[in-house]
């Protein structure tokens, strides 16, 4: 399913399940002006076509006791397919990389590793990071407040395009053919 495939009622569904993915079925139809069956066909089908990939729980780092977030640009000695597959794969085995974005401009990649301490990053920087091969040079930014965070996609934006498509699927007038072609008639001979 593309994301063109997506329409109005979609988006409804996609924002209702971002702001709580708990609600029944029974309750999403509701909320979205559906009856119960087509609502999980749909939400069947946005499973299946991976659209919506998984079900989680957002957790309050504070409350966990992970409360320190930092932003690591890591740049690599190399930018070639073997390095860069090498870094992704122990970047993936380490818990505490929460995100891991391959990055244009100065470094290579962005990571927000999420910790306890600053003890504890130190030991993650020290045990894992710089002992990921090919890695050259390390710099760490750690946030003093996080001001946003959302895990829930601007939909609007979807329903919008989805309306304007709409739109424009409604009796779209034919161009006109043209003046008409003058009739056929024997031509005179110059003289």
């Amino acid at each position: 399913m593309p994301h063109g495939a997506l329409d109005a009622i979609d988006a409804r569904i996609l924002g209702r399940l971002q702001e709580d993915a708990r609600l029944s079925n029974v309750e999403l139809a509701q909320a979205v002006g559906l009856s119960p069956s087509p609502c999980l066909r749909r939400v069947r089908e946005l499973e299946r076509a991976g659209v919506i990939r998984r079900y989680v729980t957002v957790l309050d780092p504070q409350r966990v006791g992970l409360p320190v977030s930092v932003f690591v640009n890591v740049t690599l000695e190399k930018q070639v397919e073997r390095a860069l597959g090498v870094f992704e794969a122990a970047v993936r085995q380490r818990p505490e990389v929460v995100e891991c974005y391959l990055m244009t401009g100065e470094a290579d990649y962005l990571l927000r590793v999420v910790v306890a301490d600053l003890t504890a990053y130190e030991r993650f920087l020290m045990e894992h990071l710089t002992r990921v091969p090919g890695v050259s040079s390390i710099k760490s930014s750690f946030a003093l407040k996080q001001v946003q965070y959302r895990t829930a996609l601007p939909l609007s934006q979807l329903e919008a395009a989805s309306a304007v498509r709409g739109a424009g699927r409604k009796r779209v007038p034919r161009e006109s053919p043209g003046p008409p072609a003058p009739p056929r008639g024997r031509r005179r001979a110059r003289s």
